[in-house]
């Protein structure tokens, strides 16, 4: 199973300043040359990046390759008209916004009329008034400014709504939706499922030792070695304060413990620095798995997952837990120093809930196929 390390999950980016730090860019588009060469002189004395073409085919392309911040239209031009350029700029940019301003003669009233109507957001008249120009274009240029300001604000919350600010990993508002419809794919198309709940072990005395600040870099170096032991299909979210449950579509027993174990590994082997001494820290897992005759639903799910980490915990942490058919459960048994190998162990009768085992090498787990088990692949791809 690939390792994901992209930055998927990472915190929302900060919103845009108000103000571009970068010197407005702008196309003029026409025909004329000297009256080309008048605004781009203009513009360019005002202190803003110009680029001229002289069809509005050429303005479409130039638009297209992204930066642009006003276009520039003659409305007469070979090839694609002003008129024509304007209502290609206003679909291709729906969702953002490009202001374009029509270059028109002062008689062709009905060619300003229908470029409004058709999206265009101003228009200069020739021969130009060099003082109306550069207000018309500053207006432009300061309503794009706020439109894309309130759109930048805009994702940002959108992404603060479904992602935990800390760990920017998902919110466990958001977690609840993805988990509700992949658990309706897998009952739909008869797919294994899984779910990994981890909990760091004993966060309060690493809160005592060296305050929040030690606390919540944990809380952070954890949420890192998770995404970093997921596939992209998978979903990884905050699940309480010192919590994370990971969600595994189309994965089986094997599958599910691979992940786990690598997750437990990722945590015992990357201590935080805290007075300039690398602090170790370790973390107890709970694996549950659908279907099985225990688990059917979502939360029964969930449930056998909190008991098998509650297990764990019970055990002495630093462990994995997976929750099987009447309420066994298999425990790769963690070492009592973060860091060190697991040991191997024994396996208890049902009566005494758990058996313990040293982690063997992956096998290939069942499938179904009309109602037996047969050999196939870990983790089944997408």
């Amino acid at each position: 199973m690939p390792i994901n390390e992209d930055n998927r999950g990472a915190l929302p980016a900060v919103p845009v300043e108000l103000v571009s730090a970068r010197p407005a860019r702008i196309v003029v588009a026409d025909d004329d040359r000297i009256a080309r060469q008048m605004l781009v002189s203009m513009l360019q004395k005002a202190g803003f990046v110009v680029d001229a073409v002289d069809d509005g085919q050429e303005a479409i392309e130039l638009i297209g390759r992204g930066g642009v911040d006003l276009a520039l239209l003659d409305i007469v031009m070979p090839r694609l008209s002003g008129l024509e350029a304007c209502r290609l700029l206003k679909s291709m940019t729906s969702e953002a916004f490009l202001p374009v301003v029509l270059v028109t003669a002062k008689t062709d009233t009905a060619s300003r009329v229908e470029g409004l109507k058709i999206g265009a957001d101003d228009y200069v008249c020739k021969p130009f008034e060099e003082e109306e120009l550069l207000a018309r274009v500053g207006a432009m240029l300061r309503i794009k400014r706020l439109h894309d300001h309130v759109a930048a604000q805009r994702a940002y919350l959108e992404q603060l709504s479904i992602h935990d600010e800390m760990t920017g990993l998902y919110n466990y508002r958001y977690l609840f939706t993805r988990l509700n419809e992949e658990f309706k794919r897998a009952e739909r198309y008869h797919e294994p499922f899984a779910c990994v709940l981890v909990d760091i072990d004993r966060l309060k005395a690493l809160n005592d030792v060296g305050g929040r600040a030690l606390g919540d870099a944990v809380i952070r170096r954890v949420s890192e070695g998770i995404r970093r032991s997921v596939r992209e299909v998978d979903v990884v979210a905050r699940y309480g304060g010192e919590e994370f449950l990971v969600v595994l579509p189309s994965t089986h027993f094997a599958g599910s413990l691979t992940v786990a174990e690598r997750i437990w590994r990722e945590a015992a082997g990357n201590p935080v620095e805290y007075g300039g001494s690398a602090r170790p820290f370790s973390v107890s897992i709970g694996v549950a798995l659908y279907p099985s005759r225990d688990v059917r639903t979502k939360d029964a799910l969930i449930r056998a997952a909190e008991s098998a980490l509650h297990q764990a915990k019970r055990e002495g942490g630093n462990r994995i837990c997976v929750f099987q058919q009447h309420g066994q459960i298999y425990t790769p048994a963690g070492s009592a120093e973060p860091g060190a190998p697991l040991l191997s162990g024994k396996r208890r009768r049902p009566s005494d809930p758990t058996f313990v085992a040293a982690p063997e090498e992956p096998r290939e787990p069942p499938s179904r196929r009309s109602g037996e088990f047969q050999p196939f692949p870990l983790r089944k791809p997408l």
